[in-house]
Formats: structure tokens, C-alpha cells, sequence
């Protein structure tokens, strides 16, 4: 049994009010969550969730997917200060990528694990520094709420009920308790809300 070091363990996700992450789509259908990334909250959200984060975990489908637009990003002299600052960030930081299927990572500064999430992320947690964030992979999310290793969840509510889809919080979760510790609104109807775990 590893020994924790006090690194705390953050998930970032962007949901609809009905729980979702993905419409009745599937996987790419994001149409009830993308109009609303760009806004102000949004941003000052996406400043918030990396302060302080020195590893991220990511699944495949969101490492390839950020390799294809965040590093243009952090060059691009004419982005928004906050959206570069986060892309900077991302490039620069340790990421680990869970792959049943990648052999080569993706990124720079990445590497490939075949492994459990929950056995990730308590080996990451007995050695190093900072937050470990897991940034928009609900496929890790899970695993760790079902664990009950989460110190931390950022969520971005968006204001439409997508009707189908896949959602975050299952049925069969272990319960738990949550403080809200941060909550912002937008003109659009958007939350941002964090939510510390109460152990």
C-alpha cells in the first residue's frame, strides 16, 4: 500500500442540467456544452482549475483531441491571455495519457499507461508534487468517483437538458459529501461550481 503525499486528486467536466456530458449523439455530440466553453465564466473557470496542478490525466479520446487544438493555442500571440495561459500550461506540464490502444504518446512531456485509473492515481499520489488534475476525461472521472478519490470536482453547468447521452453520476456511487466552495454565474445561464469533498 503506497503512502499519500497530500497531493490532491481535481476533475474538471462540463455538464448539461440533466447530468450529461455527451448528447444522444454520442462521444462527439457536445452541441448542449460547446456554445456556452468561450464565455467569461468559462474562462475564469479554466484559469481556476489548473492553479496550482502539476500532472494531468487525460483518457485517449481527450489527449488526441487537446494535442489538435490547444497547442496552437499557446502560440498564438492573439488568444485570449487566459485561454493561453491554460494551453502554456498543458503543453508544458506532465501528462499522463490511459491507453488501452496507444503504443507512442501523444504529446510532448506525455506518456502512455495501460493501467487502472484508481491504480494511476494512487501511485501518482505517493510521489511528487501539486495537484493531479484529470481534465475532461469522464472514462477516468468514473472510475474515481466510484473509488472515492476525488478531493475535488470543477464543473461548468450549462443551461439546456440534452434529453439523452451519457451521464457523469451513476447509479450505484458510493455516497458522499461535497461543500461548494466557488459558484459563479453567467449572462448565458451557465454555472461554474466547485465542489470540495468532505472526508
Amino acid at each position: 500500500m503506497t503512502e499519500s503525499t497530500g497531493r490532491s486528486v481535481t476533475a474538471n467536466i462540463n455538464l448539461t442540467l440533466d447530468g450529461r456530458y455527451s448528447g444522444p449523439g454520442g462521444p462527439g455530440d457536445l452541441g448542449a456544452i460547446v456554445a456556452y466553453a468561450a464565455t467569461e465564466v468559462a474562462r475564469r473557470h479554466l484559469s481556476r482549475i489548473w492553479d496550482g496542478a502539476t500532472t494531468v490525466l487525460l483518457g485517449r479520446r481527450n489527449a488526441e483531441g487537446f494535442l489538435g487544438y490547444w497547442p496552437s493555442v499557446a502560440a498564438d500571440a492573439d488568444a485570449d491571455p487566459r485561454d493561453r495561459g491554460y494551453a502554456k500550461w498543458l503543453v508544458d506540464t506532465e501528462k499522463v495519457v490511459l491507453s488501452t490502444t496507444l503504443t507512442d504518446a501523444p504529446w510532448e512531456r506525455a506518456r502512455i499507461v495501460n493501467a487502472a485509473a484508481t491504480d494511476v492515481v494512487r501511485e501518482l499520489k505517493a510521489g511528487g508534487v501539486g495537484d493531479i488534475l484529470v481534465n475532461c476525461s469522464s472514462s477516468i472521472i468514473k472510475p474515481l468517483l466510484r473509488a472515492d478519490l476525488l478531493d475535488r470536482l470543477y464543473l461548468m453547468i450549462t443551461p439546456k437538458i440534452a434529453g439523452g447521452g451519457q451521464r457523469l453520476f451513476d447509479d450505484g456511487l458510493p455516497a458522499s459529501k461535497w461543500v461548494l466552495t466557488h459558484q459563479e454565474a453567467g449572462e448565458l445561464g451557465e454555472m461554474a461550481l466547485v465542489y470540495d469533498r468532505v472526508r
